[in-house]
């Protein structure tokens, strides 16, 4: 009986150690010896390797922009005729009861042109929301974003757009408009490093030259 009693206190117990799964890591974790002055390099390293990790799969939902252009340095007016929606097939004449008045784009599209710039969207992400691959979406670094609002924005020294969201924590969210399961809600979490450049006020785009 004494014998039985004391194999069962040595060696490794079935069952024993931390369970798979059960730590925050994505990966198995193993035990090593350091020398105590490498502590901190090895913690760098460490949270470097993390913060790679994050980006890339933060990258897969980003679908980043990496286009910008400012407008024109003279904005110059620009009166053209706009007609109802409800105009017939066919191109009316301007004489016709359908023209509803004279729309400048530029007026239109940017409110402040020295606080506007251009992005160009590069993937299919935000296509729900209107914005497609080749459109040039009209920022507004002036503006004040709130939820709801379609924002540029930067995470780890990559820019995307999304929709502008929360957490139950009150911290960031950002979220695609493709219901295609392709890219998922992105959590901002410490220590991503996060900032709004601006809101998305409008987009054009051209269908032929």
């Amino acid at each position: 009986m004494s014998n039985q009693i004391q194999k069962l206190k040595g060696g490794k117990r079935p069952g024993a150690g931390r369970k798979p799964g059960s730590t925050t890591r994505l990966e198995e974790t193993i035990v090593i010896r350091i020398p105590a002055s490498q502590k901190p390099v090895v913690s760098n390293l460490m949270e470097a390797y993390a913060k790679k990790q994050r980006f890339d799969q933060a990258r897969e939902n980003l679908d980043p922009v990496e286009v910008f252009t400012l407008p024109a340095q003279h904005l110059h007016r620009i009166s053209l005729p706009l007609f109802e929606s409800k105009v017939p097939a066919g191109f009316p004449s301007p004489a016709d009861d359908h023209m509803e008045g004279r729309l400048d784009p530029n007026e239109y599209l940017i409110d402040q042109a020295d606080t506007t710039f251009f992005v160009t969207i590069q993937g299919d992400s935000m296509i729900e929301a209107g914005l497609m691959p080749g459109d040039k979406a009209v920022v507004d670094k002036g503006k004040i974003a709130v939820v709801g609002d379609i924002v540029l924005v930067m995470i780890d020294g990559g820019f995307t757009i999304k929709t502008l969201a929360k957490q139950k924590d009150g911290s960031p969210k950002l979220l695609p408009a493709n219901s295609s399961g392709k890219y998922m809600p992105i959590l901002i979490q410490e220590p991503m490093q996060f900032q709004i450049w601006g809101v998305v006020t409008g987009s054009f785009r051209r269908f032929r030259q």
